[in-house]
């Protein structure tokens, strides 16, 4: 007779989403270890090379498995998927081989980033301050979303847990570094938002001629190195903006 199986805790949940998809979720918020367990489950479905997923995609805290219901049944990827949730603590989990520590030259505040003072004021700093915090924060590539190679990264310390605006700027310009609840977006669009706008780099992060459309990945690490709005504009005539990438061991 053989050992029953653990019962799988309260969280992760498998969820079923459309006719072609299942959602493994690892929280209904934000947090460090549901971000590092979606990113490493999605890594490990990937690692599996099921017959009959097409696709994985990872959000803040949550595993997207795409796959093809005339090859493999929804009853059988989810007794798959949920044997793979039980091998281990995946909270706990490491995060996928093949990440990147990138170092990415912004300029904060002046007019190319004229909400640096109220973010600062929401967060209880002063400008230094702020521009010291961000450019101390080693942050995670959480997901790519909201637009094409669009990263959300985090998590800030907890003076930046602010609210977003309740009215949008107008524009935020591509390469924009904004903050809010405790994250930051480095926008790959030209686009109104509810993020204030703290930082500005020349980073392009949508190349769709490249091999690699997407320059970040989700679990790359970023640090927001300072700089002026002169040595800025000299870089933009890099696609990676000045930004300088290594391995991760």
């Amino acid at each position: 007779m053989t050992d029953p199986q653990p019962p799988l805790p309260r969280a992760p949940v498998v969820r079923t989403v459309g006719t072609a998809g299942m959602l493994v979720s690892f929280g209904d918020r934000l947090s460090e270890a549901a971000n590092r367990a979606a990113l490493a489950f999605r890594a490990a479905v990937e690692g599996e090379g099921w017959d009959g997923v097409e696709e994985t995609s990872s959000s803040l805290v949550s595993a997207y498995v795409r796959f093809d219901p005339l090859h493999l049944s929804h009853t059988h990827l989810r007794q798959q998927l949920e044997a793979l949730l039980r091998r281990q603590d995946w909270y706990a989990a490491d995060l996928p081989t093949g990440r990147r520590f990138w170092r990415i030259p912004t300029v904060f505040g002046t007019d190319l980033a004229p909400q640096l003072g109220q973010a600062a004021q929401a967060a209880g700093l002063s400008e230094a301050e702020a521009i010291a915090s961000l450019t101390q924060a080693r942050v995670r590539v959480q997901t790519i979303g909201f637009a094409a190679g669009q990263p959300y990264l985090g998590e800030l310390p907890k003076d930046w847990d602010i609210p977003r605006q309740t009215a949008l700027t107008k524009r935020i310009p591509v390469g924009a570094l904004a903050v809010a609840i405790r994250q930051l977006v480095l926008f790959s669009v030209e686009t109104p938002t509810g993020w204030q706008h703290v930082g500005q780099t020349a980073i392009r992060l949508f190349q769709p001629e490249a091999a690699e459309p997407f320059l970040l990945r989700p679990g790359d690490e970023v640090q927001f190195v300072p700089t002026d709005a002169e040595t800025l504009t000299a870089m933009r005539d890099d696609p990676h903006g000045g930004a300088e990438c290594e391995a991760i061991p």
